[in-house]
């Protein structure tokens, strides 16, 4: 092969490398910035200290309707930012929920009185939620029965406390393991990327559709949700 036909080469597989480089980048940028259609009126944001500081007006800017702050994790843990989460979005006139991280590993009881002395019952709130997955701090796989049951004690006390059915955020390998949206009736908040979910017993209330999306006001990838029309 001569010089100039493998210079050529290259330059040919160069090329396509860059174009290779260049849609993929085109893909992701894409994905950070997707959002479902506006046949869901309303849509949101799900944040914990994680996602550190947020400027909540600039998060209204960008098209959030209403916004979920992570407040308790187990029967023990307070996100760090719960306070200045939950002032900042009712400053901002967004919609507040609370949510709460929930553990195989603590009673049910104890997690109840985490979240019931940490958020206010406030009358406006949205209905508190409960995030149901598999943690990789905890271990502990119990039997769908007793999973059951202490959801429901859980569910029961937290209830009382804010006066409002609680949201399940659920993830899907933790529902194919337990089944709980068919055990415990109660609204459904599904997860899944892009595409909505089929997984849950029973339609979902709340869709998690994004969990990369980039939005003004928040530093990093955040979580994006809709409410079903």
């Amino acid at each position: 092969m001569s010089v100039r036909l493998w210079n050529r080469r290259i330059a040919q597989v160069s090329a396509s490398l860059v174009g290779i480089g260049l849609a993929a980048f085109g893909a992701v940028t894409l994905a950070w910035h997707w959002r479902p259609s506006d046949r869901f009126p309303f849509q949101g944001v799900d944040v914990s200290d994680a996602n550190g500081p947020v400027d909540w007006w600039t998060v209204r800017k960008d098209g959030a309707d209403f916004a979920y702050v992570r407040a308790t994790s187990g029967a023990a843990m307070r996100d760090p930012r719960f306070e200045a989460n939950w002032a900042g979005v009712h400053e901002a006139g967004l919609r507040r929920g609370a949510m709460h991280a929930y553990s195989l590993c603590k009673l049910a009881t104890d997690q109840a009185n985490n979240f019931n002395t940490t958020v206010p019952r406030t009358r406006d709130a949205l209905p508190a939620a409960v995030e149901i997955d598999f943690a990789p701090d905890c271990t502990s796989r119990p039997e769908p029965r007793v999973v059951v049951d202490e959801l429901r004690r859980f569910l029961t006390m937290v209830e009382a406390h804010t006066g409002k059915p609680v949201l399940l955020k659920i993830s899907k390998p933790f529902e194919a393991a337990y089944g709980v949206t068919a055990a415990l009736p109660r609204p459904v908040w599904a997860v899944q990327d892009f595409f909505p979910p089929e997984y849950p017993a029973r339609p979902w209330r709340m869709w998690q559709a994004s969990g990369i999306r980039r939005i003004d006001g928040v530093e990093g990838p955040v979580h994006w949700n809709v409410v079903a029309p």
